[in-house]
């Protein structure tokens, strides 16, 4: 004895159905895409900043440059992923638009307490909470850091 197989399609109606519902979708964020309505919440008001220029040094670390001074206010040394990673993805945005690493970086201290790194170059911006509080705790250090030697603060605070 041999078993047969009967095969039950699928009904049109749901076939029809499904495509439907994904041409609706795609034509959905189609729209909101080409429309330019920007769907983030709204940033909160700036209560301290900060314009940092970094350069890679010899060894393998970074130097971070107060951008206002011209003084070297920390150096970076070891893997440091994070800091590097968001650096060099702002870095390849300025290298496709083919800007040098002559402008500055701006640290943007938020009312919320959130913290945002911009390219004051291209307008690109890293939301550096959204990595984590030890991740962005590597640049909330920069935010005070003082050039060896010196007691003047350079951060600027805004209300």
């Amino acid at each position: 004895m041999t078993e047969s197989t009967i095969e039950q399609p699928i009904p049109r109606g749901a076939l029809i159905a499904v495509g439907l519902l994904l041409a609706t979708l795609v034509a959905g964020v189609a729209a909101v895409r080409i429309s330019g309505i920007d769907m983030r919440e709204p940033d909160a008001g700036t209560v301290v900043s900060r314009t940092l220029r970094f350069e890679d040094r010899a060894d393998g670390g970074i130097s971070v440059i107060d951008a206002t001074s011209g003084r070297e206010v920390a150096t970076v040394n070891g893997e440091q992923g994070f800091m590097r990673g968001a650096l060099r993805a702002l870095a390849r945005e300025r290298k496709l638009r083919g800007l040098g690493s002559e402008q500055p970086f701006e640290l943007l201290g938020r009312e919320d307490g959130r913290l945002t790194l911009r390219d004051t170059a291209t307008g690109q911006r890293i939301d550096l909470e959204s990595f984590g509080p030890t991740n962005a705790a590597v640049f909330v250090r920069l935010m005070t850091a003082q050039a060896p030697g010196t007691a003047s603060d350079t951060t600027h605070t805004t209300r």
